[in-house]
C-alpha cells in the first residue's frame, strides 16, 4: 500500500484538473476528455493499489481458513462492509449486502420478494428509470401474474408528480421503485418526498442510487426507503462489486437468491438451513478484491467536501448549458433547459447530425462521450428522441473538456452539413 499512501495524504481534496494526478487514467493511460463517468468512473491510484495488495499480500478466500491470511482477508472484507454502511447511514453493517452491481441488487429483491406478492398486484415505476430498474419488475411480473405501471414525467424530464399521487390512490403498488438521479438526464428526483409518499400509501420502496451516492450521497435511515441500491464502479470503485441496503426486517423476510456456500447454516441430504443476514445472500466466494477496493473508493470520497461536490458539478452543468445553447443546431434534454433540477448529467442533439456520429468524430479528438438511449428507451420516447450525446462529470472533470466538445460540434456540423 505504499504507493497509495504516498499519492493520498490526509488533507481534503477538491473536485477539477488539479485532482487528476491522483488518477493514473489521466497520468498513465490514454487521459483525454473523458465525459462518460455516468457510465462508469476512472479510479484513483489509493483504488487500484489497494486493489493489487488484496491480490497479492491478502489472497486467500474470507470467512473459511482458520489460518492468519484467510482471517487478515475476512478482516479487510468484513471492514468494507462497515465503511459501506457509514458512507449510506444505515444503521448496522447487517443491512449491506454485496452483489455484483446495482442490476444485481435489484434482481435480488425482485427474485427474493417473490412471495410477497399476489397476481393482480401493482408495481409502479417511472419513466425515468434505467433499464435495470425496469426489466427485473417485468419479469417478475410475468412470473407472478402482477402489473408494472409507470408514473409519466413532463416534458422537460422531470416526475409528474401529480401523475405519481394518483397512481398511488388509485393502484396501491405494492412495490415503487424510483431512480435518485436519472442517468439519461441528470435530473435530480424530488427522493425524499417520492418515499414519503409510497410509504404512506403501504408501499415498498427500492431507490435505485446508481448516480445519486456519487453526486448527491444519501442517509438511507433518514429516507425511510426498504432498499437502496449502488454499483462500486459509478464510485470511483472496481467493476464487479455492487450494494444492496436493506432494512433489517425486509432482508429477513427474503427468501435467498442464489444457494452455495458460505450462504447456509447447515446442509442435509434431507434440506438446508439458511445464514443470517447479510450471508444468506452472499452465496458462494465473494469479489472480496472488489469489496475491499470499493472501501477504499470509500474512503477516497470522504476526502471531498460533499458540498464541494454539488458545487463543482452544478457549475459544469452551467456552464454546458450555456456553452452549447449557443451552438446552432444544438437542442438541449432536461429538467436544465427550463431552470429545474440537474446534476451531473447534460443531454443534447445535434441537428443532421447523428450522435453516434458525434460521439465517432469526438473521438478522434480523443473525447469520449455517450451516445445513444443510455439504457432509458422509455424516458427518450417520451421525449420524442431515439437517442441523445450524454456529457456526464466526475470529480476530474473540468471546463476543458466542454471546450473541447465545442471544437468537436462544429467540426461535425461541418462534416454533416
Amino acid at each position: 500500500m505504499k504507493r497509495a499512501e504516498r499519492t493520498v495524504s490526509d488533507s481534503k481534496l477538491v473536485p477539477g484538473l488539479e485532482i487528476r494526478s491522483l488518477f493514473p487514467f489521466f497520468t498513465e493511460g490514454p487521459a483525454g476528455c473523458y465525459l462518460d463517468s455516468a457510465a462508469t468512473t476512472q479510479k484513483p491510484a489509493v483504488v487500484l493499489d489497494t486493489l493489487r495488495n488484496v491480490l497479492v499480500h491478502h489472497n486467500a478466500n474470507v470467512h473459511r481458513g482458520a489460518y492468519r491470511l484467510s482471517a487478515e482477508a475476512s478482516e479487510l472484507y468484513d471492514q468494507a462492509r462497515t465503511k459501506i454502511a457509514r458512507m449510506i447511514g444505515a444503521k448496522s453493517e447487517r443491512s449491506i449486502v454485496f452483489v455484483r452491481g446495482a442490476t444485481e441488487a435489484i434482481n435480488l429483491v425482485a427474485h427474493s420478494s417473490e412471495q410477497l406478492f399476489r397476481p393482480g398486484d401493482t408495481i409502479l415505476l417511472t419513466l425515468l428509470e434505467h433499464h435495470s430498474n425496469i426489466v427485473p419488475w417485468q419479469l417478475l411480473a410475468k412470473r407472478r401474474g402482477l402489473s408494472v405501471a409507470f408514473t409519466d414525467i413532463t416534458d422537460d424530464g422531470q416526475i409528474d408528480l401529480n401523475d405519481f399521487r394518483e397512481k398511488l390512490k388509485t393502484l396501491k403498488p405494492k412495490m415503487v421503485a424510483v431512480t435518485q438521479l436519472a442517468n439519461s438526464l441528470g435530473t435530480v428526483t424530488p427522493i425524499a418526498e417520492l418515499v414519503s409518499l409510497a410509504k404512506a400509501s403501504g408501499a415498498q420502496v427500492l431507490v435505485d442510487g446508481a448516480q445519486g451516492v456519487t453526486h448527491l450521497g444519501v442517509n438511507v435511515e433518514s429516507l425511510g426507503c426498504d432498499y437502496y441500491v449502488f454499483s462500486g464502479h459509478k464510485v470511483y470503485g472496481p467493476t464487479g462489486i455492487g450494494v444492496l441496503y436493506g432494512r433489517a426486517e425486509r432482508l429477513e423476510a427474503l427468501e435467498p437468491f442464489q444457494g452455495g456456500g458460505d450462504m447456509i447454516s447447515y446442509v442435509s441430504t434431507e434440506g438446508s438451513g439458511w445464514a443470517e443476514v447479510p450471508q444468506r445472500f452472499e452465496a458462494g466466494t465473494p469479489a472480496f478484491p472488489e469489496a475491499i477496493a470499493l472501501g477504499a473508493a470509500v474512503d477516497f470520497l470522504a476526502r471531498f467536501d460533499r458540498d464541494d461536490i454539488l458545487a463543482h458539478e452544478a457549475a459544469l452543468v452551467s456552464e454546458a448549458y450555456e456553452m452549447l445553447s449557443e451552438e446552432e443546431g444544438v437542442t438541449l434534454y432536461g429538467p436544465g433547459a427550463h431552470s429545474g433540477k440537474q446534476l451531473a448529467v447534460v443531454s443534447f442533439s445535434i441537428d443532421s447530425v447523428h450522435p453516434h456520429d458525434f460521439a465517432t468524430i469526438a473521438d478522434t479528438h480523443n473525447i469520449q462521450v455517450r451516445a445513444g438511449n443510455h439504457c432509458a428507451m422509455p424516458t427518450l420516447r417520451r421525449l420524442g428522441v431515439q437517442a441523445t450525446v450524454r456529457l456526464s462529470f466526475g470529480l476530474y472533470s473540468c471546463s476543458a473538456d466542454l471546450s473541447a466538445v465545442r471544437s468537436a460540434i462544429r467540426e461535425a456540423r461541418k462534416l454533416f452539413k
